[in-house]
């Protein structure tokens, strides 16, 4: 059986707060409600939501209505993954992937699934 939860929404006025300053990871997916990969990927992002609860936020940020934070980064494409930790990204990714190739480009960053 697959745990699923929501995912954190997270605004220009919310980012420090939510993600700079979480004790937790933060992944936080750049979005759009424009993008097909972007609707592809949440429920992945959900089921990691649910297994990582407690451990790891799963956050998402629409850059169409956040347009500072996704600057400051150089977001340019979506979905765009960061990983936060300790208020900085410690690993990126561009673009749709399953859920094995996010575990993967991320696993290093992440507390074990299981």
């Amino acid at each position: 059986m697959t745990t699923t939860e929501s995912l954190v929404r997270v605004t220009d006025a919310t980012f420090d707060e939510l993600v700079l300053r979480s004790e937790l990871p933060v992944l936080l997916e750049f979005t759009a409600s424009w993008c097909p990969p972007c609707r592809m990927i949440e429920p992945v992002l959900r089921e990691l939501a649910g297994e990582l609860a407690g451990r790891v936020v799963v956050a998402q940020l629409d850059v169409d209505e956040n347009p500072r934070t996704a600057s400051a980064y150089g977001v340019l494409g979506m979905p765009t993954l960061n990983l936060y930790r300790d208020g900085a990204v410690v690993a990126r990714l561009t673009g749709a992937r399953p859920k094995a190739a996010l575990l993967r480009a991320f696993g290093e960053h992440l507390p074990a699934v299981g």
